[in-house]
């Protein structure tokens, strides 16, 4: 997986499982919090890809 996407959902996957585990108590608000911010870290990755190739510097 040397790719530069399948690093970020590796680091956005390990980032989500730590900060659930600290944040939350129960297994089930941990898997609820973890998807919500895998996919919120996935989703601004993208967007804001988009916009820096878009709008280069």
């Amino acid at each position: 997986m040397t790719s530069h996407f399948g690093l970020l959902i590796l680091f956005a996957a390990f980032v989500s499982l730590i900060f659930a585990t600290i944040a939350k108590d129960t297994p089930k608000e941990q898997a609820k919090l973890g998807f919500s911010l895998l996919g919120s870290f996935l989703g601004s990755a993208i967007v804001l890809g988009w916009l820096m190739r878009l709008l280069p510097l």
